[in-house]
């Protein structure tokens, strides 16, 4: 059997009084157990300030004009204590919860200040966070007082008096500033997207009206005269040469006005695309361009009218810029199903430079289609090509989702 011999100093003597290094009494996850309850009181002594001066401030002020405004920011303050709390969870406690997903305040440029105040005051995150920075001064009192007492007094104890106390605090944590779920997030999109609906139909009637007022009107009120005058030279017994000229001009406009009448029915529900699909449809507007369109329409059956309207007026919005904006010599369009989604691809070798923010009608499209849960993503380097890709949710079309269009 081996024995070792008792560890000597330099100088040959054996040092036999060397004390071992010192260690804390508690593990490194007890300490910072510890430093979070610590901590307790004065966050949550900055979080109760906070939130009752917010609503005191904000609900005292509603008979005004800042006070709704001044609530809706002091909730999104809230979220910037909440983000604190769960960092302070994650370096202190290892507690892991996912940041909630930003409020859509600035993502649609259709969205009014009203319809951003209303996410604002509706955030369920920001409300949530209130709830728990008021409802944490009492604990943070009494987790700061027993934890500094255990310190002194009970530390043999204090490490699971420590834990106890800390799977409160992450219960609390998981339970109040967690993101909000599936449901909360889809409510406050359809809400959203609501807006954008109403706002994109408010826009296509006064865009009808006004084509109404300007064009087919005008023409009608001008025929009625010319028929009137046309009227009194026949009763006058004026040459009949000049009579048959201002019915014959009246015959024009008559022609001109069913044109326009024509574009305008086409503008709201094209009758080829109600009788005969996407794929005749989209055929119809590549002929009105002015750059050679390939059209591939790969669909076995047609989706809901208003799937098939929207994908109908987004290839046609598309088209129009190609002709008036793009320079371009050739495109295509590509319409296919993929799963239950419906995918739409317009490409053109034109100059690029396109942009939701050109002003060429494509923040419209995108808003019409995110309303729907659809997608819209364009790709166009300066120089060229552009492509633009468009989704949409596909809904079988059912007998009773059929659309009678006069």
């Amino acid at each position: 059997m081996t024995e070792r011999s008792p560890a000597s100093s330099p100088s040959g003597k054996v040092d036999s009084d060397r004390l071992p290094p010192a260690r804390f009494a508690f593990e490194r996850h007890t300490w910072k157990e510890i430093a979070h309850l610590l901590a307790n009181l004065p966050m949550a002594l900055i979080g109760f300030v906070y939130v009752v001066t917010v609503l005191s401030a904000g609900v005292g002020l509603t008979v005004t004009v800042i006070g709704l405004p001044l609530l809706a920011t002091g909730l999104m303050g809230a979220r910037q204590l909440g983000r604190l709390e769960r960092a302070r969870a994650r370096a202190l406690l290892g507690v892991r919860v996912d940041e909630p997903s930003p409020l859509p305040l600035g993502r649609r440029k259709g969205g009014g200040f009203f319809q951003r105040l209303w996410m604002g005051l509706a955030d369920p995150v920001g409300w949530r966070t209130m709830l728990y920075d008021f409802v944490r001064l009492p604990w943070g009192i009494l987790t700061f007082v027993l934890t500094l007492t255990s310190l002194f007094v009970l530390w043999p104890v204090l490490p699971f008096i420590a834990r106890g106390l800390t799977n409160v605090d992450r219960a609390m944590v998981r339970g109040l500033l967690s993101p909000s779920d599936e449901l909360e997030l889809r409510i406050a999109e359809l809400e959203s997207d609501r807006g954008v609906v109403v706002d994109t139909a408010a826009a296509d009637l006064r865009r009808i009206e006004r084509d109404l007022h300007d064009g087919a009107q005008a023409r009608l009120v001008n025929l009625a005269m010319g028929l009137g005058m046309a009227k009194e030279k026949l009763l006058d017994g004026t040459d009949e040469k000049l009579v048959a000229a201002m019915v014959e001009e009246a015959h024009g406009e008559v022609k001109l006005a069913l044109q326009e009448l024509r574009d305008l029915a086409r503008g709201i529900h094209p009758a080829v695309l109600t009788d005969r699909g996407l794929d005749a449809a989209l055929s119809s507007v590549a002929s009105r361009c002015t750059v050679p369109v390939k059209v591939t329409a790969d669909l076995d059956s047609r989706p809901v009218a208003a799937i098939e309207g929207i994908a109908y007026f987004t290839v046609s919005e598309l088209l129009q810029n190609v002709s008036k904006h793009s320079g371009a010599k050739s495109a295509s369009v590509d319409v296919w199903r993929s799963d239950d989604r419906l995918l739409i691809q317009v490409w053109d070798d034109g100059r690029g430079g396109a942009r939701l923010d050109g002003g060429t009608g494509m923040r419209g499209l995108a808003d019409r289609l995110d309303a729907v849960d659809g997608l819209f993503v364009i790709d166009s380097p300066p120089g060229g090509p552009t492509n633009v890709t468009a989704e949409l949710p596909w809904r079988e079309r059912t007998a009773g989702s059929e659309q009678k269009w006069v």
